[in-house]
């Protein structure tokens, strides 16, 4: 039996039982309570028993996690509050990601991982566009075009645009107002720096389920102060993640300790705006990834913030203090008592509101699986340096890192761009129609060169089979050729298991 984790102490300690840490939880509480603390607490818990740990940083705060603790005044305070006679500072092992690889490691998926339904979320396309982006996903797959990064679906798009009659008997009306609506949404997500986050080498999951040497779980962190700047990427590819998760990962049944547990902080960005057939997914996964041995916490300001049949499978929960200023402060409020086990000795609606920085009230699952009867606590203090590390850390830490130079280097090889380029300037028919002619009607140079940022020789790459074996698109097999099968949000199966 793994050791139960302290994470706060009210009238008794309060533990958060390992095997009941895939239950999933919620971290809320108004800016400035203690959240990202609290968050650091949980991180180096889970890491001291060997369970890996990712995390979003949006203010450059949890980089401190990195680093041992040094002595303060506060510090000394909580550790003498809480009798905490063992107490020492530690750092934890880190491994820092950036989707801009800027503050840490290259993160990237490929379009075909990421799906067609993933991909209308972050173009924010009507039911319409989404469906002829679906559409042009099959007609990729059927042709064993692999879409690995932005110039990739640019290409496709507007070669199937182009050649939209031909496909009209296969596949359906292709609407040309729908392909140029969503070329432009790519060109916006383009200069926003999505194409960095597009491409080879895609994120390998195991490389985020790593222990070091002495068994500590490896913490994730990635930085994204700058990636929240543009919250429809942030937002998107953490939802990826999630279900790339889903989909890859075996089933555990209920383990002594998760496989990794997965702190989703502003989590009310995921579901912003979100569509509710994305919603009902999200719902899905939620619920069911627990038995793949992964624990997903939400981190928000607001309960309101998490849908309520999201909420309901939140069963670890941290609560500090929220505000009640007007009438939907106060419902917020309200709501946020409801979804304790009550106390009889707690006016909780009332406590909520008077919560000082680092109080939070606490409800953990007990060994049955049943919510644990709200308390008052002061939240543990972190072993580990409080507050950012310095970019020169930061960079010392990179170097040394299991996965250093793994995803730095950019790989850009032969893919839909480069078929469809050949095939064009070969005047080969790119469908089993053998109709279409890969040229623009009435322009001198060939189609791709129509595209932004296209303008360069053929690069060469791997042969077709080659490509097909080493490409995040994998084929089910010769009795299906090249259809290939996508998960629960239309990404593609297998992906990122190289």
């Amino acid at each position: 039996m793994v050791e139960p984790l302290l994470i706060a102490q009210g009238e008794s300690p309060l533990y958060l039982l390992p095997q009941m840490a895939n239950r999933h939880g919620l971290v809320a509480g108004t800016t400035g309570t203690g959240k990202t603390v609290t968050l650091q607490v949980m991180a180096e818990a889970f890491s001291k028993i060997g369970v890996p740990v990712f995390a979003a940083d949006v203010k450059g705060d949890l980089s401190g996690i990195s680093e041992a603790g040094t002595d303060n005044p506060k510090i000394a305070d909580r550790v003498k509050k809480l009798k905490l006679s063992d107490f020492s500072f530690a750092a934890c092992p880190a491994t820092f990601w950036d989707v801009f690889g800027e503050q840490g490691h290259p993160v990237r998926a490929t379009i075909s991982e990421m799906g067609p339904l993933l991909i209308a979320r972050l173009l924010n396309l009507n039911d319409t566009q989404e469906s002829v982006l679906e559409l042009v996903f099959k007609i990729a797959d059927d042709n064993g075009l692999l879409l690995l990064d932005l110039k990739d679906l640019q290409a496709m798009l507007q070669y199937v645009g182009d050649n939209a009659k031909n496909f009209q008997t296969q596949y359906g009306n292709i609407s040309a107002a729908s392909i140029g609506s969503i070329q432009r949404g790519l060109v916006a997500v383009q200069q926003q720096g999505g194409e960095k986050f597009f491409g080879e080498p895609a994120l390998n999951l195991d490389d985020l389920m790593q222990t070091d040497s002495n068994g500590r779980g490896i913490v994730n962190i990635l930085a994204a102060d700058k990636l929240i700047q543009n919250p429809k990427i942030y937002a998107t590819f953490l939802l990826w993640l999630l279900t790339a998760l889903f989909e890859r990962l075996p089933e555990v049944g209920d383990p002594d300790k998760p496989k990794l547990v997965f702190f989703f902080d502003e989590a009310h960005l995921l579901f912003a705006d979100l569509p509710k057939v994305i919603e009902d997914k999200v719902v899905q996964v939620v619920r069911l990834i627990r038995s793949k041995g992964v624990g997903v916490y939400f981190v928000t300001q607001n309960p309101l913030d998490v849908p309520e049949t999201v909420l309901g499978q939140l069963s670890n929960r941290v609560q500090h203090a929220l505000r009640a200023f007007t009438p939907k402060d106060q419902k917020a409020v309200k709501a946020a008592a409801e979804t304790f086990r009550s106390n009889p000795k707690l006016d909780v609606a009332k406590v909520i509101t008077e919560l000082q920085v680092g109080e939070a009230l606490v409800s953990f699952l007990d060994e049955k699986g049943m919510p644990g009867v709200v308390q008052k606590a002061l939240v543990c203090p972190p072993h580990s340096q409080i507050g950012p590390i310095t970019p020169e850390q930061r960079k010392q830490l990179m170097q040394n890192s299991v996965v250093a130079g793994v995803y730095e280097n950019a790989v850009d090889r032969e893919s839909a761009y480069e078929k469809l380029k050949a095939r064009s300037s070969q005047g080969a028919p790119a469908t089993g129609s053998g109709t279409a002619t890969g040229q623009l009607p009435g322009a001198d140079a060939p189609w791709y060169q129509n595209i932004p940022g296209m303008q360069r020789g053929p690069r060469g790459g791997d042969s077709l089979v080659e490509a097909m074996a080493k490409s995040a698109a994998r084929t089910i097999g010769s009795s299906v050729g090249r259809q290939l099968i996508r998960g629960v949000l239309g990404s593609l199966l297998g992906g990122s298991k190289k």
